[in-house]
């Protein structure tokens, strides 16, 4: 089961590269990592990946790379996460293959049944909150937003932007399957200490979150 999903981003880690990033999550619990290098060549974007799926390995965890599904089959991780002006989900899937994870961004239920009929894994929903991280995303589309795009489609919902640990409980209470994070992690002085408190913050509300009937199982047979 994913509960913290953790996304890189090189302006806001202190110095720190975005495989130093990932290790450092992984270490403090985060059950997957995903590589977002936006403007990076791809030799650059392929170094970074190849040391993140040995992390990955290491701490027995899933990795993701955004938008590149070439740097994601090079360099063995587990699956794309692919937003609107990406290439389509369906066309990702017959590269890639049935065995790989493909999550979708989507901001409106439109959006998600579409990534959902096209057989993405999961959708990535969102920005639930106002964030300067994810500029290209629709802003502030709320907890109302995760609770209709949840109760809508059968596989998992990750909620992402602006969550941090004053809000991360409220988009499970919502109906998300895991949160997201970038500068809740990536951005602190102590990148492990932060991915296991908010990793505990998500296990803490499960036991008061009534289970959704849709089930959890993505079609691959992956549990979130």
């Amino acid at each position: 089961m994913f509960d913290l999903y953790v996304i890189t981003d090189a302006k806001l880690s202190r110095g720190l590269s975005e495989a130093e990033t990932a290790r450092l999550a992984y270490e403090g619990g985060a059950d997957v990592v995903q590589l977002r290098m936006k403007g990076a060549d791809g030799k650059a974007m392929l170094e970074q990946a190849e040391l993140i799926r040995g992390y990955a390995d290491e701490y027995s965890r899933f990795f993701i790379v955004n938008d590149r599904v070439d740097v994601a089959m090079l360099s063995g991780a587990d699956g794309v996460h692919l937003g609107q002006s990406d290439i389509p989900v369906a066309r990702a899937r017959e590269l890639m293959g049935e065995s790989a994870i493909i999550g979708a961004s989507a901001s409106t239920l439109e959006q998600a049944r579409k990534a959902e009929e096209d057989g993405a894994d999961y959708i990535g929903v969102g920005a639930v909150f106002k964030t300067a991280t994810k500029p290209d995303a629709n802003q502030g589309v709320g907890l109302d937003a995760v609770f209709a795009i949840s109760h809508e489609v059968k596989i998992p919902v990750v909620a992402i932007g602006g969550i941090n640990r004053g809000n991360i409980q409220d988009v499970i209470r919502a109906g998300a399957d895991a949160a997201a994070v970038v500068s809740a992690v990536v951005a602190q002085e102590d990148v492990k200490a932060a991915a296991h408190e908010l990793r505990d913050l998500v296990l803490k509300i499960r036991p008061h979150v009534a289970p959704d009937a849709r089930g959890m199982t993505i079609n691959r047979g992956l549990m979130f």
